[in-house]
């Protein structure tokens, strides 16, 4: 089966999770397979996290449908990644924006920002830009953030990232040790800020000054 019609039927299956159809055409347009290494492809299209190398993952396509319903995208933002992992989360999100958005996205682990850089050039995005950092601490340079994605658990909210979010900004990050929950961050008009928990999640941890 090629690739594209296994990735049809992956989406038809993600709709039961109550997804909406715009994220759902973003990850369609998106070739996952082109995000994992070349040896696990044929698995590209199953709902599952898959190892990326360095103790890290790429999530489960369930996952990152999750994130970005909650992230609440819409076209033209400015959107702040924490742990690039192997790009494909910031792929989704940079069709969400579109051509007048951007991400940039930030990775701990020098091999695996050049993998995103690779995997993003290869699937032709030029609305992201990859850096290689400590995410915990956010990235001061392009802030304020319209969202915020975190891609690993942190012992609490990295205060950095609050700070760069923008007004009327949301933020998702996963938050604890062993149990961890998916907290949904807000930030009003008036800086006021809010915290929601979606769920127990499973990620790995985000190791920096702010996290492990």
């Amino acid at each position: 089966m090629e690739f594209e019609e296994r990735r049809k039927i992956l989406i038809k299956s993600l709709k039961v999770n109550g997804i909406s159809d715009r994220v759902l055409d973003a990850m369609m347009r998106v070739p996952r397979h082109f995000f994992v290494p070349e040896e696990l492809q044929d698995s590209a299209y199953i709902d599952l996290p898959l190892p990326i190398g360095y103790e890290q993952t790429i999530s489960a396509p369930h996952m990152v449908a999750i994130m970005c319903e909650l992230l609440d995208i819409s076209s033209g933002m400015k959107i702040l990644e924490v742990g690039s992992g192997s790009g494909y989360n910031a792929a989704v999100m940079a069709e969400l924006v579109g051509d007048k958005g951007h991400i940039y996205t930030v990775e701990r682990i020098p091999q695996l920002a050049d993998f995103a850089k690779k995997n993003i050039k290869r699937a032709g995005y030029k609305n992201i830009t990859v850096l290689q950092d400590d995410g915990s601490c956010g990235l001061a340079e392009h802030e304020p953030y319209d969202r915020i994605s975190v891609t690993s658990a942190a012992p609490d909210v990295p205060r950095p990232l609050i700070e760069q979010l923008a007004k009327e900004g949301i933020m998702a990050i996963p938050v604890g040790n062993g149990e961890q929950q998916l907290v949904v961050v807000k930030k009003d008009s008036k800086g006021t800020i809010s915290y929601k928990v979606w769920g127990g999640v499973i990620f790995v941890p985000l190791i920096g000054k702010y996290g492990y």
